[in-house]
């Protein structure tokens, strides 16, 4: 007689059944729905995770990568420049910001397309659409992708999943100056597509020629990580071969500093903004809004494996979920959150105790810290041998595009065995227990990394990679 199984769930109500306890009985948990499986395994440990993919066309590595930063447009530079310790924070001088309460954040400057976009064309976009297409066709390049092998390339089993929290503020913001100081028949007629979150996506495309899915997710900050698990579910369910995608913003403009300085997010640390984002610290005042593009190059191994792709690392899964609770504060309890963690893990076929680095969401917001934290805990009971930093201390909080800058930072470290230091820490809190890498750089040996994102509206989302192995 086969041995049985008693599994019981003491607090259903915090799954899929409100006001409900029950226990069941199965031969065994193997046997169960994969939507019921997932259940259990969120609320019991003891059972076993599911096993990683094998099969090449499902597994998703990354073969390119590219950025835009305020370290610049190469990502080596980017993650040296990371690693260092360096902020890329500065006083705003792109726009008068003397008036503002907030007077600094990280601003790209001296940004040039550099041939990769066409005169016309870029003065016409927005800097959102103008960051996408760089770093996009940077990662292709990144990926062994130029003209020549761009033709061998299956277009319409190739897609584009670059997301944008705010899409193209700037010319929406011009608009509307226009529209109140010159009358509507001074708008210009790039106003309707381009002020569009889904552009960004729609016009590299466009560049490129790819015609496989297409289209924008917009979480705010949780976009880009949204985006990497779209587009891996597009290459396990067949619908792709290849995906450029990640995320871009360009919130620097009086208009939306405007906006998070009366929703009290940001800090005002004037007199020393390279020390403002301080994740952590006891001393932190809030977040320090940024701009920028990650971008990844996405593949099915079989694809990636055929054509002769550099593999810089794997793709495991991800998860999405929302905390459905306030418009800006996290849940107090982290539910949401640590469940988001847990589904990602099932997702990649990984347990908690294979994470060994976090690279955490860790804004510099008094509640947002600490409220990651505990989530955290709720999942990684045993932080001995975690190592968590936080890449926002050095580049801020670039919205839409931190995932996507993020994801890379995760990728560099894997592939160097290197973590950047998080900056900015004069008096920690004490209740973090992790290890931060606390402004200097270590070197620790990634077996999994997972990379956290969440957004206003409670929008979770958290990705798991480690180093590809055959």
């Amino acid at each position: 007689m086969e041995a049985q199984h008693i599994i019981q769930l003491k607090n259903p109500s915090l799954f899929l059944f409100p006001k409900t306890s029950f226990s069941t009985t199965v031969k065994s948990p193997s046997r169960l729905s994969r939507r019921f499986r997932h259940v259990l395994l969120a609320s019991h440990p003891s059972v076993a995770a599911p096993k990683r993919e094998k099969d090449a066309k499902k597994r998703v590595v990354i073969t390119g990568m590219g950025v835009v930063s305020v370290f610049g447009n190469d990502v080596d530079t980017y993650y040296d420049r990371l690693l260092a310790g360096e902020s890329g924070i500065s006083l705003i001088d792109k726009f008068d910001a003397s008036i503002f309460p907030t007077r600094f954040g990280g601003q790209i400057r001296g940004f040039k397309s550099n041939g990769y976009i066409d005169a016309k064309s870029d003065s016409r976009l927005d800097d959102c659409q103008r960051y996408c297409l760089v770093a996009g066709k940077k990662a292709l390049e990144d990926a062994g992708i130029g003209s020549h092998e761009l033709l061998k390339i299956d277009k319409e089993r190739a897609g584009v999943l670059v997301g944008s929290g705010g899409g193209g503020v700037t010319v929406f913001s011009d608009g509307v100056r226009c529209l109140i100081e010159r009358g509507h028949k001074k708008i210009t007629p790039f106003f309707a597509p381009y002020s569009l979150s889904s552009i960004a996506s729609a016009v590299l495309a466009m560049h490129v020629g790819f015609m496989g899915p297409n289209y924008n997710i917009s979480a705010a900050c949780a976009t880009a990580n949204a985006c990497f698990c779209a587009a891996a579910n597009h290459i396990r369910l067949g619908n792709a071969d290849m995906m450029i995608a990640g995320g871009v913003d360009a919130p620097l403009i009086p208009l939306e500093l405007g906006g998070f300085v009366a929703c009290r997010a940001l800090s005002r640390r004037n007199h020393d903004p390279q020390r403002a984002s301080r994740p952590w610290d006891k001393e932190r005042d809030g977040f320090v809004l940024s701009e920028g593009a990650g971008v990844l190059v996405m593949e099915s191994l079989d694809h990636a494996m055929r054509r002769g792709a550099p593999i810089l690392a794997e793709y495991l899964g991800g998860a999405v979920n929302c905390d459905a609770y306030h418009i800006t504060n996290p849940r107090p309890d982290g539910f949401s959150v640590s469940s988001c963690m847990k589904r990602s893990l099932i997702d990649a076929g990984v347990s908690a105790e294979e994470v060994n680095y976090i690279n955490a969401h860790a804004t510099s917001t008094l509640i947002g810290d600490l409220a990651e934290v505990n989530a955290l805990k709720k999942v990684f009971t045993n932080t001995k041998g975690i190592k968590m930093n936080a890449t926002k201390s050095m580049i801020g909080h670039s919205m839409g595009a931190s995932g996507g800058l993020e994801a890379i930072a995760t990728i560099k470290a894997i592939q160097t065995g290197w973590l950047h230091p998080t900056i900015n820490q004069f008096n920690p809190e004490p209740a973090v227990e992790f290890d931060t890498v606390a402004n200097r750089k270590q070197q620790h040996q990634i077996n999994v990394a997972i990379s956290n994102s969440f957004g206003f509206g409670g929008q979770n989302s958290v990705i798991a990679f480690s180093a590809f192995k055959p």
